[in-house]
């Protein structure tokens, strides 16, 4: 295992994750008897040795290997056994990528029911392994003060001991409601007093503009471990006609994304 690997799983470790379910998803037009294909043994081989490797670090695992879309089967993994995270790797997308709808992370963006963090591994190498060691180390948390803020912001309730510094980044868009400079900065405090509850060192940087290219913009700036924010939770129709900024975050962010769904009702 190589050292960004261990130290994932410690981050892993400390918000509370004790049991891990390897997802392995063959397409289903992928067939074992088609030439110089041996898609499933491969994959198979390979969640044998991540499972050895989790074990070893004290978790538990298990394995699955099924057929079909991507999204559609973590999905329903997740909601059958239970799952309180899910977890992908993701190198990206190139500029030219950008133009193919259809990638598993971004369709996880828009369909996921639980909690995805998104963790993003290396380009251009024939080993790749993660970008960043700490997964939560420093987080750029990215709220609308708006819907789901709340939830999201819960969420450091567990991220916290994995956590040294938070930044907290609002977007004020000319579309945005949520009053002027002034205002967002007295809305903003409250966040920053409950963080500082947690023993956590928070700072704000309120911006205005394009929400999506400001939080990116702010990223790299930053140069935060983590971007965590809340999916407003659109209908099917509205995310057609709307842009979607945590799926566009997490298709065009170079950094991890930690993106907490908006909770549905019974």
């Amino acid at each position: 295992m190589i050292e960004s690997e261990e130290t994932g799983l410690r981050c892993l470790s400390q918000i509370g994750v004790e049991q891990i379910h390897l997802v392995t998803v063959v397409p289903s037009s992928v067939h074992s008897g088609m030439p110089g294909i041996n898609f499933e043994k491969r994959r198979k081989r390979a969640l044998h040795r991540y499972r050895s490797q989790i074990e070893d670090a004290g978790f538990g695992a298990e394995m699955h290997i099924v057929r079909g879309t991507p999204h559609r089967r973590i999905n329903g993994i997740a909601g059958t056994v239970g799952t309180d995270l899910i977890l992908i790797g993701s190198r990206g997308e190139s500029p030219l990528e950008n133009r193919v709808i259809g990638s598993t992370a971004r369709n996880l963006a828009r369909t996921a029911v639980v909690p995805l963090l998104v963790d993003r591994i290396e380009r251009g190498t024939d080993t790749p392994g993660t970008v960043r060691r700490h997964l939560f180390k420093r987080i750029l948390f990215a709220t609308d003060l708006l819907e789901n803020a709340e939830r999201a912001l819960n969420t450091f309730e567990y991220l916290r001991h994995a956590t040294e510094g938070v930044r907290l980044v609002h977007v004020r868009s000319p579309k945005d409601d949520t009053g002027d400079h002034a205002e967002v900065e007295s809305r903003i405090q409250p966040l920053v007093e409950r963080l500082g509850e947690w023993e956590l060192d928070a700072k704000t940087d309120i911006r205005r503009g394009d929400s999506t290219k400001e939080i990116l913009r702010a990223e790299r700036e930053h140069e935060p471990s983590t971007i965590l924010l809340g999916s407003r939770g659109r209908s099917r129709l509205r995310r057609l006609l709307i842009e979607n900024v945590s799926e566009d975050v997490v298709a065009k962010a170079s950094e991890n994304v930690f993106l907490i769904p908006q909770q549905r009702s019974a």
